[in-house]
């Protein structure tokens, strides 16, 4: 398994959809282990594969207080309810944070990485997850739902907090 180096804007390969996978294969999961070490390294909670540099509808998420990671190949979002205002960064926009609104609940389907189909139900960070990772596959960011230029900040990179609070 090997590190990949994750694309930052204003690299296009970020504003570019994803095309569909067709064929779940050992190329493929050795993709997947791959940005599974890489999302790790950069202690991200998710990964999309555009965010390394190719063009596949694969994401990996692995939120906190769950034992596995997420694998969803070709993930689509089904049904959203509520929203929410969240805070958010994003790996490929390192050293800055937002304020945008998030569904509340989502509901998913996907293929699991041994091409299975699943249905999540998701809510919190996990739902949050699903939004980003799949906006990246459509070749959107998390900055494309601002609702203007105010909500974004920098942050100090060491301490992960706002340059604005004092810390």
């Amino acid at each position: 398994m090997a590190l990949k180096i994750i694309r930052t804007l204003p690299d296009p390969v970020l504003r570019q959809k994803a095309r569909r996978i067709t064929t779940i294969d050992d190329k493929l999961q050795l993709l997947i282990d791959d940005m599974i070490d890489t999302m790790r390294h950069a202690n991200g909670v998710g990964l999309a594969a555009n965010q390394v540099g190719i063009l596949q509808r694969v994401v990996v998420i692995e939120i906190p207080e769950e034992e596995d990671v997420r694998v969803l190949i070709n993930p689509e979002i089904i049904r959203r309810e509520g929203e929410r205002i969240i805070d958010e960064g994003c790996l490929s926009i390192p050293g800055y944070r937002g304020e945008l609104t998030r569904s509340v609940q989502v509901r998913a389907r996907a293929l699991d990485r041994n091409g299975k189909p699943i249905r999540i139900r998701a809510e919190g960070l996990l739902a949050q997850a699903i939004e980003h990772e799949i906006g990246h596959i459509n070749g959107m960011l998390y900055i494309d739902h601002l609702e203007n230029a105010t909500k974004l900040w920098k942050i100090n990179p060491e301490t992960q907090t706002s340059e604005t609070d004092g810390n």
